[in-house]
């Protein structure tokens, strides 16, 4: 198998789009540009906040027209971003992007709205898919259930992308985004609960809806923070039958051998930020792994001793996928190579899209150089899809 024969996605979450009209602002500013600038057909891979859907469907050709705007501009969509619901450029995100979680009706019906908007948006022939988010947040306090809850809105979900499917022919997957600190955030757990997912879903005659709609979305930086090793995760989400419906192309904070350069602190405080959340994780010489929730400048100021010891810390802090090194501080690029080389191995062929959202918090960034920023990312996708 190849990579996908669709042209590249970039997420435009990176841009504000709190209604349609800023949504189209920022296709017009900054997503025709880099298309120019790339010199290849490009695919804008939509965030459509919850307001935004809701505006579009306020009007029973809502979806149909914004579709033509796609179209007049050239533009392609086969994947839409349903993880941040509400206002993911407010002066501080951090952990209120997992909200709503998947117990709540609110998440149900946004990402249904999202897939009736999307089947609009897709191309002929061509199927959709729908990163979302890993259930819920770790740290905020969940019932017994919890996890149980999140899969019979699952369900329901899959038999409604079902409907949908009869109804208009457009195959719409959902891709569920494993992420530290989240309720799935390794690929043990994931497995574990696409387990769970599939035992309910047999006891409600809907395990064929289930693996038909349902998997992951593999978020490369985000495995790689946990320090797993990343040709082995994908591998055993293979061989658990869950399918990897859509691949984010990102790269996170590396920082080596901090004892020997402890100047690499001072570098790395530039990214605390308070947007955000970026949770921050380091692997002792033992493999003992701790975690910290977010950074900030008591971490970077004073760490604690088993961070001071550990061989490496990784942060969740997407940066530019073109980036091998940001000054002092490395990246992880090379988990990013080693995906792409196993990604092709699969007998099909998952939705690739470019993720990088944190350009306006980027030290020394904005949106002046987002379109450059961009654009050497996206080439340098290509040239690594390229072999």
């Amino acid at each position: 198998m190849t990579f996908s024969s669709l042209p590249l996605s970039y997420c435009t979450n990176v841009h504000p789009g709190r209604t349609i009209a800023e949504v189209e602002d920022g296709l017009d500013r900054f997503t025709l540009p880099i298309k120019s600038n790339y010199g290849s057909d490009l695919a804008a891979g939509l965030w459509l906040a919850a307001p935004v859907v809701q505006e579009i469907e306020r009007t029973a050709d809502g979806a149909a027209r914004f579709a033509a705007e796609l179209q007049r501009r050239g533009l392609t969509c086969y994947t839409l971003n349903a993880f941040p619901y509400g206002d993911f450029h407010s002066a501080r995100v951090k952990e209120n992007v997992y909200l709503p979680d998947w117990t709540k009706p609110d998440r149900l019906d946004y990402t249904l709205s999202c897939a009736r908007c999307l089947a609009a948006f897709l191309p002929a022939g061509v199927e959709g898919s729908i990163s979302t988010v890993p259930l819920g947040f770790k740290p905020f306090e969940q019932p017994a259930d919890f996890a149980d809850r999140c899969a019979d809105q699952l369900i329901e979900l899959a038999r409604r992308l079902d409907y949908l499917y009869a109804e208009t022919g457009k195959l719409i997957r959902l891709a569920i985004e494993p992420e530290p600190f989240c309720v799935i955030e390794t690929t043990d757990e994931t497995i574990q609960f696409f387990a769970r997912l599939r035992s309910r879903a047999a006891d409600q005659n809907a395990l064929d809806v289930v693996k038909t709609h349902l998997g992951v979305c593999y978020d490369v930086c985000h495995q790689a923070v946990e320090f797993e090793d990343i040709a082995a995760s994908i591998r055993s989400l293979v061989a658990a039958e869950i399918r990897i419906n859509k691949v984010h192309i990102t790269c996170a904070i590396e920082v080596a051998e901090l004892g020997r350069h402890p100047e690499t602190l001072t570098a790395l405080s530039r990214y605390v930020e308070q947007r955000y959340l970026h949770q921050t994780f380091a692997r002792a010489a033992s493999g003992k792994i701790v975690r910290y929730v977010d950074l900030d400048q008591s971490l970077t100021s004073y760490p604690p001793a088993e961070f001071q010891q550990a061989t490496m810390w990784r942060v969740h802090f997407h940066v530019p996928v073109d980036a091998e090194h940001l000054g002092p501080l490395g990246t992880t690029r090379g988990e990013l190579k080693r995906a792409l080389q196993v990604i092709p191995n699969l007998n099909y062929a998952p939705h690739l899209e470019v993720e990088t959202y944190t350009w306006e918090v980027l030290p020394g960034g904005g949106s002046p150089n987002i379109v450059d920023g961009f654009t050497r990312e996206l080439l340098a996708t290509r040239k690594l899809l390229q072999g």
